[in-house]
């Protein structure tokens, strides 16, 4: 079978210009081994016989050397920094992966603890042997298309690992407690903010939650209520916002952004892209109990063709999270993706969205980068429903930098925007949005902020935030 992008080969490699002549003496060949192929590699001095559990040292071919091949069962065991051992591809090379070259791609990652022997190779590399350690700038066996880096890739947001928010539970922190404080900040005549501040800005969210029932208990009076009378504008938005639990908070974003006179397309790509598949699960639910209809339905019915195909598929919660991938499935499915893509006029954008997550592979396949590609053969809401899955898998934090700029930038502030993300991420990695947010736009995410709004609303929003950088 063959590959887009793959030439034809007849019975393996063609004799290459400067490879050995073929000399007197070849051992011959042993039970087991390949059967000899018409255009391999000719026969080399020393070379190494097949040979069952390994390739002892032979007189007069290489020298031993440390790392080599020493006897086996059962294939390869896993190397560190290379592709585990794969079906259908080139067996593991001694120390690991080859060393990177010019257009070898993406520096190794670890390969899997307990990968399995190599298999017969596919049809149509011609069964050749591994290039020999010792040479470590080999061309890539398709010259037509850059070489494979070495290692696995996640397609999944990155789980975070510790704590990177800006907002911690608070010690000692009472329900109870917290409601009275509340409850003489609305009291009698004026409303106290800096109050409210101070106690929402150090709870979080499982802190905060709480306060409603607590609230109902101390003074039988709803505290949303209560918070909604009292306050306004934006303040007030942002305030409602935290007294929800995350996935209510995103449950009733989305709607807000289906319902009505047009659809947010924008906020609907954010939270679906981005959130892992047991938040999409809790969403779903939540959404189905208070809106009484599957977020399924409210997306079909907002919004049509591969947009809506591509926001359904989101929806679903059911993205691989693992944190590496089988990379010859990942090859695979980047041979299917290239062949959609930019080898044809007409994308196929359903075949884009079953395997968009093997990004890199097709990186490095096509030697175009895929936001380049989508960019170029998309647009409009399913150009950005693309782009922010991809940002997302590549780097989440960046992602939400480029939000919250894009939010503050030029006349008029997003505020919808920015209190979403200012919430939603300020348990999550707020840390490391306000590190990408200096990196790529050159001040930090508390200066912009604190020069883009003012009043209550300003200092709510720099508690989230946590700091300047």
């Amino acid at each position: 079978m063959s590959y887009p992008g793959y030439p034809p080969q007849a019975g393996g490699y063609p004799p290459q210009p400067g490879a050995y002549p073929p000399q007197p003496g070849l051992y011959p060949p042993q039970p087991g081994a390949y059967p000899p192929q018409a255009g391999g590699y000719p026969p080399q001095p020393g070379a190494y016989p097949p040979q069952a559990g390994g390739y002892p040292p032979q007189a007069g071919g290489y020298p031993p050397q440390a790392g080599g091949y020493p006897p086996q069962a059962g294939g390869y065991p896993p190397q560190a920094g290379g592709y585990p051992p794969q079906s259908g591809g080139y067996p593991p090379q001694a120390g690991g992966a080859m060393p990177a070259g010019p257009g070898m791609g993406f520096p190794g990652q670890p390969g899997y603890p307990q990968a399995p022997s190599p298999n017969t190779p596919m049809a149509g590399f011609g069964g050749a042997p591994a290039p020999v350690p010792g040479y470590p700038k080999a061309p890539s066996p398709n010259p037509s298309m850059p070489g494979y880096g070495a290692g696995a890739m996640p397609i999944a947001p990155p789980v975070n690992k510790g704590f990177r928010g800006t907002i911690k539970d608070f010690p000692g922190a009472d329900p109870l407690k917290d409601v009275e404080v509340l409850r003489k900040a609305m009291k009698g005549f004026g409303t106290d903010e800096q109050a409210i501040i101070n106690l929402l800005g150090s709870r979080s969210s499982k802190q905060r939650v709480p306060l409603l029932k607590a609230y109902k208990t101390s003074y039988g009076k709803d505290l949303i209520k209560d918070l909604h009378s009292e306050l306004s504008g934006d303040f007030r938005k942002l305030v409602m916002a935290m007294i929800k639990s995350p996935t209510e908070f995103d449950a009733y974003e989305l709607n807000s952004a289906i319902k009505g006179a047009g659809t947010d397309e924008a906020c609907l790509i954010e939270i679906l892209s981005s959130r892992s598949n047991a938040e999409i699960k809790e969403i779903n639910r939540i959404y189905k109990q208070e809106y009484k209809r599957s977020l399924e339905d409210a997306i079909s019915g907002d919004t049509s063709g591969h947009f809506r195909r591509l926001l359904i598929s989101l929806a679903q919660g059911n993205r691989d999270e693992r944190p590496h991938v089988d990379i010859s499935v990942a090859k695979q499915d980047a041979q299917a993706l290239y062949a959609a893509g930019e080898m044809k006029l007409g994308t196929d954008e359903s075949k884009f969205n079953i395997i968009l997550m093997f990004f890199l592979e097709y990186q490095q396949m096509s030697g175009r980068d895929i936001e380049k590609s989508i960019c170029r053969e998309m647009s409009g809401d399913l150009e950005s429903g693309m782009l922010a899955v991809v940002k997302c898998i590549k780097n989440t934090p960046a992602y939400f930098a480029e939000r919250l700029y894009k939010a503050m930038k030029g006349a008029g502030t997003k505020d919808t925007t920015l209190i979403r993300i200012m919430v939603s991420r300020s348990e999550v990695d707020m840390l490391d949005i306000r590190r990408e947010y200096v990196k790529n736009y050159g001040k930090s995410l508390y200066t912009h902020i604190s020069g883009d709004t003012s009043g209550d609303y300003k200092k709510l929003l720099l508690k989230l935030c946590g700091g300047s950088d």
